[in-house]
């Protein structure tokens, strides 16, 4: 019998109150059925990604900055405090609430996605400080670095030999609904085709529609 790959070790970087990048991550679940992956969660913050420039936002988007600190600052509390593993079952929980549910993002909100994913609710706490403002941020410029901050969430990286950094990153991909099944496993497999050629930066078009969940 032919060995079995070794699966592709695969980052994703994510701020949950982004509609688009909770697309792309479930898209990215449906890869993981059909190909062999192996996913890496990170968090980053468009809250950090913004904060020089919010005199330059619309009002409605400044005030989601302002609530974007809470939910990273206690998923990266979860992370020190559980490890890694705990980031994608709370990830999951929140964004089921703020994208598929419409709830709040309040401080309730939070804890029962905590309590959802198995985690203490005084987890929550940690979205009132800047005590892990630190690690947030270190995670966030790891992500960002590979990519450039004229971009936004969702980072992916993967292995590749083109790049100083050994990883081949981009933002996205940006798309609506998310792709089930073989449908998926295609859309992965051309993302790496294209993301992999050196001297690859840009394919896009104006979106007609905004983001669809199912």
């Amino acid at each position: 019998m032919p060995p079995v790959p070794s699966p592709l070790p695969v980052d994703f970087w994510f701020d949950p109150v982004c509609p688009w990048t909770w697309l792309t991550s479930r898209w990215m679940l449906e890869v993981r059925k059909t190909r062999p992956v192996d996913i890496t969660w990170h968090v980053m913050s468009l809250a950090v990604l913004n904060e020089t420039r919010l005199d330059e936002l619309p009002e409605h988007i400044r005030d989601l900055m302002d609530r974007a600190w809470a939910p990273v600052r206690t998923l990266v509390a979860a992370q020190i405090a559980f490890g890694a593993d705990a980031l994608e079952p709370l990830y999951t929980a929140l964004g089921t609430r703020y994208h598929l549910n419409q709830e709040p993002r309040t401080r309730a909100t939070i804890e029962a996605a905590l309590g959802e994913a198995g985690l203490p609710a005084d987890l929550a706490d940690a979205g009132d400080t800047d005590a892990h403002d630190e690690a947030l941020r270190l995670s966030h410029r790891e992500g960002i670095t590979l990519v450039g901050s004229e971009v936004g969430s969702p980072i992916i990286a993967v292995p590749g030999p083109h790049t100083p950094s050994g990883k081949v990153a981009f933002f996205g991909p940006v798309v609506t609904p998310a792709p089930k099944g073989e449908e998926a496993a295609r859309l992965w497999d051309g993302t790496l085709a294209v993301a992999s050629t050196p001297g690859f930066y840009e394919i896009k078009r104006s979106r007609a529609v905004g983001p669809l969940f199912d």
